[in-house]
């Protein structure tokens, strides 16, 4: 961040004002000078308009002409201020109401001041005249008091506040002339004005008097803030004791600190979280696996056992080695062998997995000994493919081959990186390498070989391999021949090629013999017949290059004419039509005569070959879930889910089994679950999905209770209601949206998956429902209360249900309503009741709940809306901060579930399970703290000490000893349980 100009307002830095004489606080003499010193001024104690007794001068010489009084204060020192503000309490009679006054009466006095180094004024000096004083003003009355026969002159006080300067020597002295004025002077406050000490942007600015000349005023940067360049930092304060708005800051929050309290303080980033760098920008929860355990951290360092390279960021989540390859296989062919295996089950947190492949030598009843003249393709270590030909082996060799998993971290470890093993052993038959290769004849283009057979140890041979490659460039071809001679054609003229040759038999092949080098006849000048040919044949190309690009040119045109005129058609399938620009809506299967074509229409089938079952991971309605592999010729191996239809099914099932594939197979969003395709063609059918690695939502979050903050689960249900702004778009109700129904993979993007209740809205209807006719049970819980009563669904009952699964996510994982009955949950949301708060819950998204949960659902926000709200709260990350307190609505026994009294626990173990913390019973028994009494002494650094480290667990336990020691106030003792 560069230094900059900035223009602002800043409504607290009003002036601020030091007082020099104010003699509405004095009660004694105040010793001023008066000439003439028997003159017309008096010094009087009276009263001022509060009744507060005050030193006032009086004068009313307006009977004799030719007035001229004066009276002069005491010397005043100026404390630096180069102003000086003189307010004046008077009051002046009317000379129309004085009588037998001559016409010299005035209403009005003159205010001089006299600068001085030292108090040097006497009875004489300066002389009683204009000069050498330096005139102020004349000050007139804005009230005059009139006054009555037999009765004190009134009226009102007139105050008048005058700018006395420039000054420049260390005080000055105050004199007021009268010419004849009938009047008092009640008060003088003399004061300067100083620009208060103002915070902006970072940057102190002191407490400052104001100068004649105005300069700049250097600033300095607040504790824990930084200055970016070497530009000075400054502002301006006016005269009038105000800073000017025209400043000059360059001071930013260091690393490991936040900005807060409007730009004016830098907040040590909390145990927990940090921020890697100075500038804008808020802490920031530690990456998995680190943990910063003190204030300001600009970095979170590694957890035991994981790490980060030193190019890796310090906002990137720390990670280790991964597991070992799985599944090793080696496929033998005489001297080569193909090594395959499959990816680690983890990869350690990172995607920079790849493969060492070391060999040692085991022959027969020897030690083993690394291999030696070996070759790997496409090499042996830092492979990215799982998979490595080797060549070379030997006959009578046992090979033992370790194939080890590393990634960046792997080496940072200090453990060796997980290996697994593979032997291999060449078999003893295979024929003996080809060596003597003999040229028998050559052409421009042609090499005919040949070489004795080769007789193997067992069987015959069945075929010979020639690899063969030129010299000064091109890759290696191989061709293979019966017989023990070969021509090879293709070759270009004068041209050195490298050839070798192997034999296979039963056995397999045998190692390529002696590289042998031949070549091509060389240039000769060729008749004038072949240079003709090679014209005619030149120009016969060129007429057949500009004949193709005619006829795509015209393919194209009609093509394009063709789709203009279709562009609003409607299409050929059931259901099916295009909107605007050919946006597609939903089609739902049941419509087409036979539910086969929809799944052709919308699910890629899959060859069954193409599919690895691994492991079973779950039932569904209609059989298991397992994982598995998918391997599509030419694209890379990856993971998937597979659904299967269980034996002995009937037509029914299988068109409804299938339909959620159809169903799937027409979205496409990174949001909605994938469809990878349909195996229908052999049995089991299946349907296979992308693979979820962290499963059902309800479930991880039960799972990582506390250890997400709030920023991430708004990440997470932002990623929700964006799939589901999809499926609305699209006219399409889900009907069983749950948390239990999201799936979350390895990098906590949560995708909407389980299409069973859902069914196709009518596009034609201003308010499209679905009425189920076919029964069937309804998620009480996650149902709105118009399709638990009129099994109407919308778009709007899935915003109730959506408005839920935010109340699970907060909770992590809490089932709703807790274990209230189906019919008790209906009771309630019939009478406005509605789920609390969870603990610790922003206020703004329980008000997005409510807002999903109203009665009307008309009234209730759709998906694009709730999808802007979570990008707003996503864009200002300190308005989650504002925590709900209380329920969101009239205060139910049921719905206002609290953890029980702690007395009702028989030991600390029990309330630590009560509240989900059970894993932190050993801890808490290994640290002596067996007793509530002990317990609710407890802070956050004694959590620390005893390895409470999770920044949301410390949370969760705090809340809950800060219920108990609320709960010992009312009467309960805390005694050891």
């Amino acid at each position: 961040m560069a230094g900059w100009l900035l223009f602002f307002w800043i409504p607290f830095a009003l002036a601020a004002e030091e007082s020099l004489m104010n003699t509405k606080l004095e009660t004694v003499d105040l010793r001023w000078m008066t000439y003439p010193a028997d003159g017309q001024w008096e010094e009087l104690s009276g009263l001022d308009e509060e009744q507060n007794s005050v030193r006032t001068f009086e004068v009313c010489g307006v009977r004799s002409p030719n007035q001229n009084n004066w009276l002069r204060t005491t010397f005043v020192p100026r404390s630096g201020a180069t102003h000086v503000y003189a307010e004046l309490r008077f009051t002046v009679v009317e000379c129309f109401s004085i009588p037998q006054v001559t016409r010299s009466c005035k209403e009005t006095f003159n205010v001089f001041f006299y600068e001085a180094d030292r108090d040097l004024a006497t009875e004489s000096f300066p002389p009683w005249m204009e000069n050498p004083y330096v005139k102020v003003d004349t000050v007139a009355a804005e009230h005059l008091t009139r006054k009555r026969a037999g009765m004190e002159a009134s009226g009102k006080v007139n105050v008048k506040t005058l700018k006395i300067g420039p000054l420049s020597k260390a005080g000055f002295y105050l004199a007021f002339q009268d010419q004849g004025a009938c009047m008092a002077l009640l008060s003088v406050r003399l004061f300067y004005k100083k620009c208060p000490a103002v915070t902006v942007n970072f940057t102190l600015f002191q407490e400052t008097v104001p100068r004649e000349l105005v300069m700049p005023v250097a600033g300095r940067c607040v504790p824990n803030a930084v200055k970016v360049s070497a530009r000075p930092l400054s502002m301006y304060c006016r005269e009038d004791g105000e800073w000017a708005e025209q400043t000059v800051t360059d001071c930013t929050c260091a690393a490991g600190h936040e900005p807060s309290e409007e730009n004016t303080k830098c907040r040590a980033c909390p145990a927990g979280m940090f921020k890697p760098s100075q500038g804008e920008g808020f802490c920031q929860s530690c990456p998995a696996f680190s943990q910063s355990n003190a204030p300001g951290s600009s970095g979170c360092p590694c957890r035991n056992g994981f790490y980060r390279t030193e190019k890796d960021p310090v906002t990137k989540p720390c990670a280790k080695g991964p597991s070992k390859p799985r599944s090793p296989e080696a496929k033998i062919n005489g001297s080569v062998a193909v090594l395959k295996w499959s990816e680690p089950l983890e990869n350690g947190g990172r995607d920079d997995v790849a493969y060492h492949v070391t060999c040692s030598e085991c022959p027969e009843k020897q030690p083993c000994r690394p291999c030696s003249r070996l070759a790997y393709a496409p090499r042996s270590r830092g492979l990215w493919e799982r998979s490595v030909t080797v060549e070379g082996l030997q006959p009578y060799i046992n090979y033992l081959f370790r194939i080890q998993a590393v990634n960046g971290v792997s080496e940072m470890s200090h453990n060796p990186p997980a290996s697994e093993s593979i032997n291999v052993t060449t078999n003893k038959d295979v024929p003996q390498p080809v060596s003597e290769i003999q040229q028998t004849s050559a052409s421009s283009s042609t090499v005919t070989l040949t070489w004795p057979p080769v007789q193997p140890p067992t069987g015959s041979i069945l075929d010979y391999e020639v690899k063969y490659y030129e010299k000064s460039g091109g890759g290696t071809m191989f061709v293979k021949t019966s017989e023990n001679q070969v021509t090879l054609s293709g070759l270009r003229r004068g041209a050195m090629y490298g050839v070798q040759v192997r034999a296979r038999s039963e056995a397999g092949y045998g190692t390529f013999g002696p590289e042998k080098a031949f070549q091509t006849q060389g240039m000769e000048s060729g008749s004038s017949t072949e240079k003709l040919a090679l014209i005619v044949g030149t120009a016969a190309l060129g007429a057949l290059l500009v004949l193709a690009v005619i006829i795509v040119a015209i393919v194209c045109f009609r093509r394009q004419g063709s789709s203009r005129s279709r562009e609003q058609e409607y299409s050929d399938k059931p259901g099916q039509y295009l909107i605007g620009h050919g946006t597609k809506v939903y089609i739902d299967p049941f419509t087409y005569e036979d539910p086969n074509e929809a799944v052709r229409e919308f699910a890629k089938e899959i060859d069954v070959s193409y599919v690895k079952i691994e492991e079973v991971i779950g039932a569904g309605e209609f059989g298991e879930v397992c994982r598995g592999l998918l391997k599509v010729p030419g694209k890379k191996e990856i993971y998937v889910a597979i659904k299967t239809l269980k034996g002995g099914y009937t037509e029914k099932q299988r068109r409804e089994f299938l339909s959620e594939a159809s169903i799937m197979g027409q979205f496409e969003h990174p949001n909605i679950i994938r469809l990878d395709g349909v195996i229908t063609n052999s049995v089991p059918v299946m349907i296979v999905t992308e693979f979820m690695e962290n499963g059902a939502l309800d479930s991880f979050l039960r799972l990582n209770d506390g250890q997400f903050t709030p920023i991430q689960l708004v990440g997470m249900l932002r990623g929700i209601a964006s799939g589901m702004r999809y499926l609305s778009d699209m006219s399409y109700v889900h009907r069983d949206l749950a948390a239990r129904n999201i799936l979350v993979n390895s990098n906590l993007v949560c995708k909407v998956s389980d299409f069973g209740l859902s069914r196709f809205l009518e596009e034609n209807s201003s308010d499209p429902t679905y009425t189920s006719s076919l029964g069937g049970k309804i998620p009480i819980r996650w149902t709105a209360p118009e399709a638990i009563a009129f099994r109407k669904f919308t778009s709007a009952s899935d915003v109730w249900s959506y408005g839920i699964v935010m109340w699970e996510v907060m909770s992590f994982g809490e089932r709703p309503y807790w274990d209230m009955s189906n019919q008790d949950v209906i009771n309630a949301i019939e009478q406005d009741y509605r789920l609390p708060p969870p603990t610790d819950c922003p206020t703004s998204l329980h008000q997005l709940m409510l807002d999903c949960w109203q009665k009307d659902r008309n009234t209730r926000p759709r998906f694009a809306q709730i999808v802007n709200s979570l990008d707003k709260l996503i864009r200002n990350p300190a308005s989650l901060k504002i925590v709900s307190r209380g329920n969101g609505g009239p205060s139910h026994p049921l719905l206002d579930q609290r953890l029980p009294h702690y007395s009702s626990f028989a030991s600390i173990g029990d309330w630590l399970r009560a509240i989900k913390m059970g894993r932190y019973e050993e801890n808490f028994a290994g640290a002596g703290f067996n007793s509530f009494e002990l317990v609710s002494q407890l802070s956050t650094e004694d959590l620390l000490r005893i390895g409470v480290t999770l920044a949301g667990h410390q949370k969760k336990i705090l809340s809950s000893i800060q219920n108990m020691r609320v709960q010992s106030k009312s009467g309960s003792s805390l005694g050891p349980y």
